[in-house]
C-alpha cells in the first residue's frame, strides 16, 4: 500500500506557482490577487480562509479578506459581490460557504462573474466543465485530478466509482473522470444515499472516490483488492491522546481499508491540502486570462 501524499504534491505545485509569480515580479508586473468574503464567525470557515491567506503569501499572491457580520442583509452582500466583480485589481474571489440562513447561496454564486469565480461554482463554469470548455473547475475535484496525474495512476479504461453526488465534489468528479483524455477515460458510476447494492458497486471500483460526508462509511468489505482509494471526507473525532482533544478522520475506515488497497489518501494530509492548491491554480488562470 502506498500513501498518496497530498501535502507533498501541494508543496510541489505551490513551488511551481511561486516560480511563475517570481517571473512577474522580476518584470515588475502585477501579481495575482485573490480575495475572500467571510460572513459570520463559523470556526471552520475562519480556519479555511486563514489557510487560503497563508497559501497566497507563500506563493506571492496578493490576498484580501472582506469580513462581515452574520446579520448582513442579502442585498448588502450582493453589493459586495458586484463591487469585487468590478474591481480590476482583483483577479478572483470566493464567498466562503456556508452563509447565514437568510441569504440564498445560489443567488450569491450566480452573481459572481464566471471569470472571477475561482471556486468554480457558477453555472457557467459548471456548464463549461461538462462541455469540456475552458473554465474554472471546483477546487477539490481539480486537486484530486492533480493527485492522480502526479502519482501516475492509470485511469484509462478503469472503473471509477464516486460515492457522493454533491455539486462541489461528487458530480464534477464524475464528469472529470469520464473525460476523453489520457488522465481520465474512466467508466464512471456515481452512487449516493439512495443507491441500492452500494457495497457491491464499490467492490467493482478500480478507483474509489468517497465524498459522502459520513464518518468511516466505507469499510474494507466494500473495497476491491488493489483499488486506489481517494477519501474526501473530513471529520473531527474526540481523542484523549492529542493536544487538541480531537483527531481528523475521513469517510473511509483507513486502518482496515489501507490493508486492501494499492494506494490511498490519508486524512488529514491527502485531499485537504489539494483543495487550496486548486484555488490557487484557478486564480493563476484567471490572472493569465486563460479562461473566457
Amino acid at each position: 500500500m502506498e500513501l498518496i501524499d497530498g501535502k507533498k504534491i501541494a508543496e510541489q505545485i505551490r513551488t511551481e506557482i511561486a516560480l511563475e509569480v517570481r517571473k512577474l515580479i522580476e518584470k515588475e508586473m502585477k501579481v495575482p490577487h485573490l480575495a475572500a468574503v467571510l460572513v459570520g464567525e463559523d470556526p471552520a470557515s475562519q480556519i479555511y480562509v486563514a489557510n487560503k491567506e497563508k497559501a497566497c503569501k507563500e506563493v506571492g499572491f496578493m490576498s484580501s479578506i472582506y469580513r462581515y457580520p452574520s446579520t448582513i442583509k442579502e442585498k448588502e452582500l450582493l453589493d459586495v459581490v458586484e463591487f469585487l466583480n468590478k474591481d480590476n485589481e482583483i483577479d478572483g474571489f470566493i464567498v466562503q460557504l456556508p452563509l447565514p440562513n437568510h441569504i440564498d447561496p445560489n443567488k450569491v454564486i450566480r452573481a459572481i462573474k464566471p471569470e472571477k469565480d475561482v471556486d468554480g461554482f457558477h453555472p457557467v463554469n459548471i456548464g463549461n466543465m461538462v462541455l469540456n470548455l475552458p473554465g474554472h473547475i471546483s477546487a477539490t475535484p481539480l486537486g484530486i485530478m492533480e493527485l492522480l496525474k502526479r502519482y501516475k495512476i492509470e485511469t484509462e479504461g478503469k472503473h471509477c466509482v464516486v460515492v457522493g453526488r454533491s455539486n462541489i465534489v461528487g458530480t464534477p468528479m464524475s464528469m472529470l473522470m469520464s473525460r476523453n483524455n489520457k488522465n481520465a477515460n474512466c467508466t464512471v458510476t456515481i452512487c449516493h444515499s439512495r443507491t441500492k447494492n452500494l457495497k457491491e458497486i464499490c467492490l467493482l471500483a478500480d478507483i474509489l472516490i468517497v465524498a459522502i460526508g459520513k464518518l468511516e462509511f466505507v469499510k474494507a468489505d466494500m473495497v476491491k483488492e488493489g483499488a486506489v482509494v481517494i477519501d474526501v471526507g473530513m471529520h473531527s473525532v474526540p481523542a484523549t491522546d492529542t493536544k487538541s482533544g480531537f483527531r481528523k478522520k475521513g469517510d473511509v475506515a483507513f486502518d482496515e481499508v489501507s490493508k486492501k488497497c494499492s494506494k490511498i489518501t490519508p486524512v488529514p494530509g491527502g485531499v485537504g491540502p489539494m483543495t487550496i492548491v486548486g484555488l490557487l491554480l484557478n486564480t493563476l488562470k484567471a490572472f493569465q486570462k486563460e479562461v473566457f
